[in-house]
């Protein structure tokens, strides 16, 4: 592997327009990757991100800094030598720009043809080998027209993996793929860092693959700052998003008056900030944003159990370390106030040691509810509806429960997949509390 790094950025400026149209994108950017390391870079819309993938992909020349790429200064650089950089980059677009009358296969080859190196044979060899590895095996001989939006990113994946680049930069390169299949063409990115030494640089909003980075930087503004920094940013964010006063009354009162598909959003923004904060530990223990995202839980639980017309919502955290489920945000507890209960009894430690959903028609006729809770809190139990939410690892770390639909029925299959599309979106607020609980105090 080369000492030198394949990506030097310095002290990089870069514009569009002139005179009084002028428009500054970047400013003072600096950034080296080492070979075989990945970098994502995240930031908001017109951040600069795609600019800077431009300049180091030597698309166009940088007008003020350096940028080295591959052991060539790009800054002021001319035609031949940006090309030349260009050959031993993979390229992945947001858009697939695949050729309408080529086939996946014939698309692919196009990765190879630049290099010369190549026959014919080999070729479509070495472009179906990687329309395989990508998933598309059974479409090789397809034209885009027939291919889904997902199927032709992948095949756009492929014509940039194929000639096994010193560089790969990736623009939103699982924007269009569902979550299997973008996890597939990550792990193909990870593995070609590790095994080919490649450098690889991607651009994206997708949360669910900042995992395979070995560092994240973020632009904003066109200035770039380390991940850690942006989640402080984020959070301060999120706070304002929630905080319109002191008191948890005017937030229930906003969520209250939001129809589904406005709460469908408010609950995603505020999602996305706790998936950042789960990204860094530097916010662990943060005692405003702790307080915050109790009352925000508080209130979008009851909130979704009365969109589900379910009478009470309810959600329980695992304490593994005492084996117990800790309830928070029931009706009949008081902020700040934590009911233990063991971690294998009751309908919701059923659905905490399981791992699964557990739907009960009547609870009076199940062996594992305990009738004691409705004698203290004076409610009668009908239906059960239990959701276990999942962290990172795969472990149960919490579970929600809805207590009787508001028409009598019991709650049923059609419910369970409703309840759990809101449950996936509430899980990550839930890991980032817990997160907190179990950080060390700053």
């Amino acid at each position: 592997m080369s000492a030198v790094p394949p990506v030097v950025v310095e002290s990089l400026d870069h514009h569009y327009g002139k005179g009084a149209l002028r428009r500054q994108i970047l400013f003072d950017v600096s950034a080296t990757i080492p070979a075989g390391e990945i970098i994502i870079v995240t930031g908001p819309s017109g951040s600069g991100k795609t600019t800077l993938l431009t300049l180091i992909g030597a698309l166009r020349a940088a007008q003020a800094g350096s940028v080295r790429i591959l052991g060539e200064e790009l800054c002021g650089a001319n035609k031949a030598t940006l090309e030349k950089v260009r050959r031993r980059i993979g390229f992945i677009f947001q858009q697939h720009n695949l050729l309408a009358a080529l086939t996946a296969t014939e698309n692919v080859e196009l990765g190879l043809r630049a290099t010369g190196r190549h026959s014919r044979n080999e070729l479509r060899r070495r472009a179906r080998e990687m329309l395989e590895a990508v998933g598309l095996g059974a479409h090789v001989d397809k034209r885009a027209h027939q291919m889904s939006g997902g199927q032709r990113q992948r095949v756009a994946i492929a014509r940039a993996l194929v000639g096994n680049p010193a560089i790969v930069l990736a623009d939103e390169p699982t924007a269009s793929l569902d979550k299997a299949s973008g996890r597939e063409v990550v792990d193909r990115m990870q593995a070609l860092a590790k095994e080919q030494g490649a450098t690889i640089l991607i651009v994206t909003h997708d949360n669910r693959i900042l995992d395979v980075a070995d560092r994240i930087l973020h632009l904003e503004d066109g200035r770039i700052s380390t991940f850690t920094e942006a989640v402080i940013a984020n959070t301060q964010h999120m706070m304002g998003l929630l905080a319109g006063s002191a008191s948890k009354e005017p937030l229930e009162q906003r969520v209250a008056q939001m129809d589904e598909a406005a709460f469908r959003r408010t609950l995603a923004e505020l999602t996305q900030q706790s998936q950042r904060f789960l990204e860094a530990t530097a916010l662990a223990r943060d005692q405003a944003y702790q307080s915050m995202l109790e009352q925000a839980l508080r209130v979008f639980t009851r909130r979704v159990g009365e969109l589900l017309n379910a009478e009470r919502a309810s959600l329980f955290l695992v304490d593994r370390a005492r084996s117990e489920l800790v309830l928070r945000g029931a009706q009949d507890v008081a902020p700040g106030e934590a009911v233990r209960i063991p971690m294998g009894s009751g309908i919701a430690g059923a659905a905490a040691s399981s791992g699964r959903p557990v739907l009960v028609a009547d609870a009076y006729q199940d062996p594992r509810f305990n009738r004691d809770v409705d004698l203290k809190t004076g409610f009668r139990t009908r239906s059960v509806l239990c959701l276990p939410l999942h962290d990172r690892s795969g472990d149960v770390f919490a579970v929600t429960q809805l207590l009787n639909r508001r028409d009598g029925a019991p709650f049923d299959a059609a419910d369970e997949k409703r309840y759990a599309d809101f449950a996936a979106s509430l899980g990550v607020l839930l890991e980032s509390l817990v997160e907190m609980d179990r950080a060390p105090a700053r």
